[in-house]
């Protein structure tokens, strides 16, 4: 193997991590600059200049307070269940295409760590696997509140898991495909699947709220019943990991829209750039593109969550169940009628 090879996949497996801690690092400073806004307050103002220190402060504080472990809990279940919802948040960015391929020395170093032909279902797999983190901390802290929490969170998770999956198969008709990099490269230009599944893709988007335990679907979080919800007896870091998971998941959760629907690192006037300026250029510009498609759902995320009211627990499962599934399954066959119609004439 080549280990020019190797080490540019290291060093995008590492600067992937590195940004997926900063984004979510620094979502939190925007999510209260948002709030502060929408409010009308000035938000974080006081660690550097316009509180733009204050996520770094709050890291400072998580590390250094006191590692507090219930005497009842499981402990080896309450380290573990923190510590894998962080992962399964982090490698969903693994087949995640960011930009078409660079060109170094006459070799093509594709920014995507791997482009597997199954690329839709590894998201949803990843999707899957990160609420045993959730489940295994409610469980472990021995703590009504918490297990209760847990509990609302996979009922949440695999009520919405349908809908979305259901949204995503008219997707997979329409592209025949499921690698996200060839999902992306059908959308060059003004492409986008949006155009084509708008349906679609508002099922996927609500769904993305719930899976994401975002406002208004933020039930297991929902303080006013569960003091904090499954994370209550957490402190120090174990708690700044899943407050971090959950913002690392919006972030994959954004990329992911924008790489199924919005074109992910298209953009009018790419291959005028390549032609003109140089391909490397062209796809550097793309993955910018492709970050600020990102940012504009994180802040959409962040907009609903201050300004939509929480849904009680049988609304939210009445949505999930009798509204978005019917819808999906609406969107699916009448995705296939069109392409057999098109197909026929």
């Amino acid at each position: 193997m080549d280990i020019n090879y190797v080490i540019g996949k290291f060093l995008l497996v590492t600067i992937l991590f590195a940004i997926s801690l900063v984004i979510a690092m620094y979502s939190t400073y925007a999510e209260r600059k948002v709030a502060a806004f929408l409010q009308d307050r000035l938000g974080p103002d006081r660690a550097g200049p316009f509180g733009i220190l204050q996520p770094l402060a709050d890291g400072v504080k998580m590390f250094m307070k006191e590692e507090i472990v219930p005497t009842n809990a499981s402990k080896w279940l309450f380290m573990i269940g923190p510590g894998l919802a962080m992962l399964c948040a982090c490698i969903g960015t693994a087949v995640i295409p960011w930009g078409q391929d660079l060109t170094i020395n006459g070799k093509a170093f594709p920014l995507q760590v791997t482009d597997i032909n199954v690329g839709v279902l590894y998201i949803f797999g990843v999707v899957s696997l990160g609420v045993y983190g959730v489940m295994i901390g409610g469980w472990a802290s021995n703590n009504k509140y918490s297990l209760l929490s847990a509990i609302r969170a996979a009922s949440q998770n695999i009520s919405y898991e349908v809908a979305m999956g259901l949204s995503i198969i008219a997707l997979l008709v329409m592209t025949n495909t499921l690698s996200l990099k060839e999902i992306v490269a059908q959308q060059h230009g003004w492409h986008w699947n949006v155009l084509y599944q708008p349906l679609g893709f508002i099922i996927f988007m609500v769904c993305s709220f719930a899976e994401t335990n975002r406002a208004p679907f933020d039930l297991p979080e929902c303080e006013t019943e569960l003091i904090g919800g499954y994370h209550t007896e957490y402190s120090s870091m174990k708690l700044g990991f899943y407050l971090f998971a959950e913002y690392i998941n919006m972030f994959v959760s954004s990329a992911v829209m924008a790489t199924l629907y919005f074109g992910g690192y298209n953009y009018p006037g790419m291959d005028w750039v390549a032609t003109l300026v140089s391909p490397n250029t062209a796809a550097l510009l793309g993955t910018l593109v492709l970050f600020l498609k990102i940012f504009a759902f994180i802040f959409f995320f962040m907009w609903v969550r201050w300004t939509i009211p929480r849904f009680r627990y049988d609304q939210l499962m009445n949505l999930g169940w009798k509204t978005l599934i019917p819808l999906a399954i609406a969107n699916i066959v009448i995705t296939g009628i069109v392409i057999a119609v098109v197909n026929k004439f």
